[in-house]
């Protein structure tokens, strides 16, 4: 048996133990990465190997894990958080059913215009997280829509993905059309968002307005089952310091008190702009920027920083970081490679072509996209430099999409920064969530993409 063929069974076996025993897969797998990177990874010396497993742990990803949250944390005990949600809301004139979707087109945009999709999520998701919690959203809804959007903009022309895709195409020197592949990933995101939409209780938002105030949702017409129709809702970080004027806001009568800046969040939506504007314009990373930004605001006012630390994400942080570890050590010994090798002497074209789109979902499902893209693109360049009545444009777009909306699955980083933000007490549930719909993506998307793509050989 080959060492590429052992590397994904014991893949497949750590998420088995990890299903039936209480043990974090992401221990399961840095335990596993280096057995497996000891055992088979070329070179005899031990330490040579051992370097090869630690350059494969995603330093950045940790960052951005560990500084977002952390920079978070401290805008919802200050109110920042609760400042913004009621902002916006008020934008949108109070109808909820429009919030998930104004998170999916401002993260479309983002990374449309170039940020990186992994940035634009980690600026987003909490703050659409802060709406889910408000306004009674369904948090797995409302990250779905987060991530796919990120996905839906990441291949415009300007975008990450895009210039990852077209730039390997180009390289390869097959056809492309950035144009074909930008339109086919943001109508095939908008189509799958529709579906999270319903899915997860979007119907029940549709009616549902928010008072003037900010306070909570309430059906348009009836009353909130207190006397007089009046609403009370409290407002986060209404302890914070730093002269905080957070308050219960309360509706009756048209009457409202409702949260105001003051110097502490003024100077947390500063470090916001800041960090949008370095991740956008200067390609700075965005945990360490966030953790600068984090640092900065607790030594200006430390009690609104209190605890902090502890709501870092710390288990999930583990996770994610363990299995990227892990799928980089089977990068190292060469099972993408192996597969992409393997799915070049299938002799049935159309069937190559989705067992190709099957192995781009399935391996980026577990890594950031951003990172494997480069690695995945080029499993296809054997195959269609072979001769294959293919269409080199349709294989290359349904591999794209089939590699980025996997991106949901809580062991890519998008889907690990919506686990991260998402609330404590929801959290296990939005990662069983993302988990079921990621991998449905790993199934779906690749004969969704294959059938319209590759198929009718129009492209």
């Amino acid at each position: 048996m080959s060492v590429e063929v052992i590397s994904i069974l014991v893949l497949a076996g750590i998420f088995l133990l990890a299903t039936v025993r209480p043990v974090n897969l992401g221990a399961l797998a840095i335990v596993a990465a280096f057995v497996l990177g000891i055992s088979v990874l070329k070179g005899a010396d031990v330490g040579a190997k051992t370097d090869t497993i630690f350059a494969g742990f995603p330093s950045d990803l940790f960052f951005v894990l560990v500084g977002v949250t952390y920079l978070f944390a401290i805008a919802k005990n200050n109110g920042t958080v609760d400042w913004l949600v009621h902002a916006a809301i008020r934008a949108v004139g109070g109808r909820i059913a429009w919030i998930p979707w104004i998170m999916f087109l401002v993260t479309a945009c983002l990374t449309a215009i170039g940020a990186v999709v992994p940035a634009s999520v980690a600026i987003i998701s909490p703050i659409g997280m802060g709406f889910a919690v408000r306004y009674k959203i369904n948090p797995l809804l409302m990250g779905l829509m987060i991530i796919n959007g990120a996905s839906a903009g990441g291949f415009s022309p300007l975008g990450v993905f895009g210039g990852i895709t077209n730039g390997v195409v180009q390289k390869a020197g097959l056809p492309g059309n950035p144009t074909m592949l930008f339109l086919a990933s943001f109508l095939f995101n908008l189509a799958i968002s529709l579906v999270v939409f319903f899915l997860w209780g979007g119907r029940e938002l549709v009616g549902r307005r928010a008072d003037d105030t900010g306070g909570e949702p309430v059906d348009a017409g009836t009353d909130t089952g207190r006397p007089g129709g009046e609403t009370l809702a409290a407002t986060p970080g209404s302890g914070s310091s730093g002269g905080g004027t957070a308050t219960a806001t309360i509706a009756s009568s048209g009457v409202a008190e409702s949260v105001t800046l003051d110097r502490d969040r003024i100077l947390t939506l500063t470090g916001l702009v800041a960090l949008i504007v370095g991740a956008l314009f200067f390609d700075l990373n965005v945990g360490l920027v966030a953790i600068t930004v984090g640092v900065v605001l607790t030594l200006i006012s430390p009690a609104s920083a209190k605890n902090c630390v502890n709501q870092i994400a710390w288990p999930t942080v583990l996770l994610v970081c363990g299995i990227v570890t892990y799928v980089s050590v089977m990068q190292s010994i060469g099972t993408v490679k192996w597969l992409g090798n393997e799915v070049a002497t299938i002799g049935t074209p159309l069937l190559a072509a989705l067992i190709i789109c099957f192995i781009g979902g399935a391996v980026s499902a577990f890594a950031s996209t951003t990172g494997i893209l480069g690695a995945l693109i080029p499993l296809a360049v054997p195959f269609l430099t072979g001769g294959n009545a293919v269409g080199a444009v349709g294989l290359i777009t349904a591999l794209a999409i089939s590699s980025s909306v996997v991106d949901s699955s809580p062991f890519s980083t998008s889907g690990a920064l919506v686990v991260a933000n998402t609330p404590e007490d929801e959290r296990d549930a939005v990662y069983k969530g993302l988990i079921r719909w990621g991998f449905s993506m790993v199934l779906f998307a690749p004969i969704a993409t294959w059938i319209v793509l590759v198929v009718p050989g129009w492209l």
